[in-house]
């Protein structure tokens, strides 16, 4: 379910908000290299939310270890905090996420993650935050 307040801004205002690794992969569709990024080993416990707005996108109760070198997940936080878009680059057909609310490219959800969904959602790292939470 599309959000209906998106927030919208001017590449220099992202820019200015983002280091120049953050904005080429949340507005330049961009992707980090596997096993780089910060988030791919955290096994704390908190929510994962996005780095240009803030929008909560995933609980560490659905991270695991998929092998593929970034942060996976098998389910979102909610219904609608991800927008899901094909993509056909690199020759390809694959399922892009976005954020609901400003819509950073975050990563791709693929039909090969563990039960309860059967989904991997590989994120990543430089899209997201990580909000400890004190609970353990």
């Amino acid at each position: 379910m599309a959000n209906k307040n998106k927030i919208q801004k001017s590449n220099e205002e992202w820019q200015s908000q983002l280091t120049p690794e953050q904005y080429h992969i949340t507005r330049e569709h961009g992707t980090e290299r596997p096993f780089s990024g910060e988030y791919n080993s955290n096994k704390q416990t908190g929510i994962y939310k996005c780095v240009c707005c803030g929008n909560p996108l995933f609980d560490s109760k659905t991270k695991y270890d998929s092998g593929s070198g970034w942060p996976s997940f098998y389910e979102a936080i909610s219904e609608d905090a991800i927008e899901e878009i094909e993509d056909r680059s690199l020759m390809m057909t694959r399922i892009e996420t976005v954020c609901s609310k400003c819509e950073a490219h975050l990563g791709h959800v693929f039909p090969d993650g563990p039960a309860p969904t059967g989904l991997r959602y590989c994120m990543n790292s430089l899209s997201l935050a990580f909000e400890k939470s004190e609970k353990k």
